[in-house]
């Protein structure tokens, strides 16, 4: 097959994979960056240790994506969390594989593995164009604005792979929606994934304790019980083990205007015991020493209990035992999307063929969080981004050798 022109817009993760593949069979590949770099988001999220993909087996690796987890089942299996390793590794970055399971370059940064991954792209002739934002469709053009005014140009195929709406201000804005919906292709509303919840707490709660983590808790919802740690923030609760039962809080929130986490904050301690130990506590003694010396637990823990619970639950004690193992936190609503890690929503899976191409829109194919899916962190939306823009190219690839034409 011939070279063909192929324009992809959007630099992060799900672009520069396609832009590997498709360059790799030969074709010119310009990448359109609206940032000043590529990779930005990818960046932000290796500040605090780039957690690339998760070492879990595959089949329980892939359920982590739901609804979603048909339709991403070939692009995971085409491009495992161990091809993730083999690929990183093949740039220079070695990876090792954390307590919890989650794996880490040992350098525990991004920087590193972008600067090669980029170097091997423009080695194959990928041009990366930066400050070149995409503002819509010009008949068939794709129209772009850059430092020196607009700019159209036409491709042989197109990959979009510009984001979903989370952290717009390194590039994911979500400003192609409209652009698409004028072409009548649907797009769900984005919603916030991976986010923080809105808790009513009491001023002084907010402001004594906020910024504390919480530790050894298990959550628990209908997503299932979480082990783990979360943080108090001025506005609510946040962290990793709330993360993982977002999607189900979220959903709750919508369709009852409710919804609660129960904590565990005494995990591995029967109900039992906790309440033979309060009783044996001395009437006269504070609450604070009898919950310490009972059960161990002081500082936020107590404080989440002393908050959530009204003074005749604090002072009986089979009340205050079914609290500590399941206290009720009853959330307001999600944190805000531009705060959240990831979104939800985006172009529905009935909108692109098996490809990863638009029904609607031959030659234009799309990748990465544009896509309607999400799955909790721990390296799975990178790996999935990485998979759906491989995916997208091998799908232009059959694409191209079937139409001569420019879309």
């Amino acid at each position: 097959m011939p070279a063909r022109d192929i324009a992809i817009i959007g630099g992060g993760p799900a672009g520069l994979a396609a832009a590997e593949v498709l360059s790799a069979a030969g074709h010119t590949v310009t990448v359109f960056e609206a940032m000043p770099t590529p990779g930005r988001k990818f960046l932000l999220a290796g500040k605090s240790g780039l957690n690339i993909t998760h070492s879990e087996d595959f089949a329980l690796f892939s359920s982590r994506f739901g609804d979603a987890e048909p339709r991403l089942r070939t692009a995971l299996k085409t491009f495992t969390p161990s091809n993730v390793r083999e690929w990183a590794a093949g740039l220079g970055t070695e990876t090792f594989v954390g307590t919890s399971g989650r794996v880490f370059p040992t350098v525990m940064k991004a920087s590193p593995l972008l600067r090669a991954w980029r170097a091997r792209l423009e080695a194959r002739g990928v041009k990366i164009l930066t400050r070149h934002r995409w503002i819509g469709f010009e008949g068939e053009a794709l129209v772009f604005q850059t430092v020196e005014g607009s700019k159209s140009i036409r491709a042989d195929a197109v990959l979009l792979a510009l984001g979903g709406a989370s952290w717009p201000r390194l590039g994911s804005d979500a400003a192609w929606v409209p652009w698409l919906r004028g072409k009548g292709v649907e797009v769900n509303a984005f919603e916030p994934a991976n986010c923080g919840f809105d808790v009513a707490w009491s001023k002084h709660f907010a402001t004594r304790f906020a910024g504390l983590p919480v530790k050894s808790v298990v959550a628990t919802s209908s997503a299932g019980s979480v082990p783990g740690e979360f943080v108090v923030s001025r506005h609510g609760i946040e962290g990793s083990l709330i993360y993982a039962h977002a999607q189900a809080l979220r959903e709750s929130l919508k369709a009852q205007g409710r919804a609660e986490l129960r904590l565990d904050l005494a995990p591995g301690r029967a109900e039992e015991k906790l309440a033979r130990d309060l009783t044996r506590q001395p009437g006269k003694t504070s609450f604070s020493n009898r919950l310490r010396k009972a059960t161990g637990l002081d500082g936020v823990k107590a404080a989440l209990l002393r908050e959530l619970l009204g003074s005749e639950a604090l002072n009986d004690p089979a009340r205050l035992v079914a609290s500590i193992k399941a206290l009720p936190v009853p959330l307001v609503r999600p944190r805000p999307i531009t705060e959240a890690i990831s979104s939800a929503g985006g172009l529905p899976w009935q909108e692109v063929d098996e490809g990863y191409m638009l029904k609607k829109m031959p030659g234009i194919f799309v990748a990465g969080e544009m896509l309607d899916w999400e799955a909790p962190t721990g390296g799975y939306l990178l790996t999935a981004c990485l998979a759906t823009g491989r995916a997208a190219a091998r799908g232009m690839l059959a694409w191209l050798e079937n139409n001569a034409e420019p879309f």
